[in-house]
């Protein structure tokens, strides 16, 4: 069973940036897309932004249009995500997840396209 583990979280101020890894455990079979999902305190998850496996097409939230990019990565280093301007509203558990096939609901972003999940991993954005 492959799990996926991410990294690069931490406390930044506001205005910084950081850069999020996800990996897989093994080898991967080829899946439909990959996204990054993201749980602040007292909220519920939501997603922050997603990619087609070839890369092709990736889609953002409104919330981080201009200031977060997801990229593919190779090998066991599935994707990235790499933030920037970073707001204190950005705080939070950062979950990145993989979809194994095509869902109406995975270029909405819906979190019921998305089989496999990260335990996720905790980004703090002082002001």
């Amino acid at each position: 069973q492959v799990q996926l583990a991410e990294s690069g979280g931490g406390l930044v101020q506001a205005g910084g940036s950081l850069r999020l890894s996800c990996a897989a455990s093994t080898s991967t079979r080829n899946f439909y897309g990959l996204g990054w999902f993201r749980q602040g305190p007292g909220k519920e998850r939501e997603f922050v932004a997603g990619i087609t496996w070839g890369g092709a097409s990736s889609f953002y939230a409104d919330s981080v249009k201009g200031r977060f990019t997801i990229s593919r990565g190779s090998g066991k280093n599935l994707m990235y995500l790499q933030m920037n301007s970073l707001k204190p509203e950005d705080t939070g558990v950062y979950y990145c997840a993989a979809a194994a096939y095509w869902s109406h609901t995975f270029h909405s972003g819906g979190p019921g396209a998305f089989d496999l999940w990260g335990q996720g991993t905790l980004v703090t954005v002082s002001s």
